[in-house]
């Protein structure tokens, strides 16, 4: 299952490292950043609970960029 979430990141490196942070995050397939869009597309594996993984997402992404947000 994919789903699209809007996010609120500052510039396009903050994007990437958000992105590779979603994708190291368990139940997650893909995640695509679009920094221009303010969009994050989450591919999940099929037996994965969207909610706890998304918020292990934001979890793993403000590792990265603590003032990041993702509408959940």
């Amino acid at each position: 299952m994919k789903k699209t979430y809007k996010i609120e990141v500052d510039c396009a490196n903050c994007a990437n490292l958000m992105e590779e942070a979603a994708k190291k995050t368990n139940g997650v397939k893909s995640a695509v950043v679009n920094f221009m869009t303010q969009k994050m597309e989450v591919e999940f594996f099929d037996d994965a609970d969207e909610k706890k993984v998304m918020k292990d997402v934001l979890k793993n992404c403000k590792k990265v960029e603590e003032d990041c947000e993702i509408y959940i």
